[in-house]
């Protein structure tokens, strides 16, 4: 099975359902946490719900449409990353991620981003990465300003959180600035 090393304590893994149960868990524990920022949380209401939604991330990842990947942190699921969407005709990358709010702080989802750019660039060949975030989310945003990505600018009202729509700040990093 597909797996990358970070470090002694970082491994990320192609998402598959022997995962669901786990990582139905984590979302359920941090439900309230990640509702202010997912839009998503209300269509994930029991373990198959997550098994259906990683069986779709296999589908179009054999497709070459995405790749979804797990966090394991001390052998535990910590979160998720992956690229969302691949176009291919533009060769660019959208990035999307998220983690219990237990494994923050301690620079997880920045290596494991870093290294999912580091495949983007070589394995499918893409020449910019996007990561979008919520205007007001500060730790998401931070990833992509460590990492170097250019804030190119903000998509107003373009993500319905439930009752609101919410602003979008979108960050780019092209393959010849990383080189």
């Amino acid at each position: 099975m597909f797996y990358r090393q970070i470090d002694r304590h970082l491994q990320l893994r192609l998402s598959v359902p022997q995962f669901a149960d786990e990582l139905f868990q984590l979302t359920e524990t941090n439900r309230d946490y990640l509702k202010t920022w997912l839009p998503w949380l209300d269509s994930i209401q029991k373990p198959e719900d997550t098994r259906r939604f990683l069986d779709l991330q296999l589908h179009r990842f054999s497709k070459g449409l995405a790749l979804h990947e797990t966090i394991f942190y001390e052998g535990r699921i910590a979160g998720v990353l992956g690229y969302n969407q691949l176009d291919h005709t533009n060769c660019i990358g959208q990035i999307g991620y998220w983690m219990g709010e237990e494994f923050t702080g301690k620079g997880i989802m920045t290596r494991a981003v870093k290294d999912l750019i580091l495949l983007g660039f070589h394995y499918w060949d893409i020449q910019k990465v996007e990561i979008r975030c919520g205007v007001a989310n500060s730790k998401s945003r931070a990833i992509p300003e460590r990492l170097g990505f250019t804030n190119e600018g903000t998509l107003r009202g373009a993500e319905k959180i439930y009752d609101h729509y919410r602003d979008l700040v979108v960050y780019g990093l092209l393959r010849d600035k990383t080189e």
